[in-house]
């Protein structure tokens, strides 16, 4: 990592289905330092994403090409066959213009990116009140199968053991009280 010129980095994750993008919408919103990072994956876009601004959406062959470039921060295969990853380029774009990184990520990745940036970063796990309130949330999504939703519940579940790793957890019970809470430990990360 010695070829990055490195700065501050907040870290944001949850298991899906806590709230995590609503929050993150909101801090970015609320915060002028911050600027989000944008991932890279190789599944398809959901309706109204656009390549370059939700997520960079590249092919299978072109993730693993980059993967043997030694392009990403962190990377990994979140589901079958689909990859996720924070690449270098991206977080030097935006120190580049004098922001944070916002990186918005999945747990495993959230725990590489911190031991890549010790002392740099703040890690924050969303959680949502209960794995029964995350279900309905995913089932009110719309967008889940019922093998999909069993995948992520499941995973919920196992990313939940590693939260004490994470310097803070909000549980997002209440919107408007876990987003204000998130600003505010962020606010204070950034002017430390």
């Amino acid at each position: 990592m010695s070829d990055m010129a490195m700065g501050k980095v907040v870290i944001i994750t949850a298991p899906s289905g806590s709230g995590k993008t609503t929050m993150v919408k909101r801090l970015l919103a609320a915060s002028d330092k911050l600027e989000f990072s944008i991932s890279a994956c190789t599944r398809q876009p959901r309706a109204g994403e656009v390549h370059g601004k939700d997520y960079y959406f590249f092919d299978e062959a072109h993730f693993k090409q980059l993967i043997g470039e030694d392009a990403f921060v962190e990377w990994e295969m979140v589901y079958t066959g689909k990859y996720y990853g924070t690449l270098k380029s991206e977080m030097q774009r935006i120190w580049d213009k004098g922001h944070y990184p916002l990186v918005d990520i999945d747990v495993m990745g959230a725990l590489v990116v911190k031991d890549k940036f010790p002392g740099q970063c703040l890690t924050v796990f969303i959680e949502a009140p209960s794995i029964e309130e995350l279900r309905r949330r995913l089932v009110a999504r719309g967008t889940e199968t019922e093998q999909t939703l069993e995948e992520r519940v499941n995973k919920a579940v196992h990313e939940l053991t590693v939260a004490p790793q994470f310097d803070r957890i909000i549980i997002n019970d209440n919107l408007e009280r876990a987003s204000a809470e998130l600003l505010q430990v962020v606010e204070k990360f950034l002017e430390g």
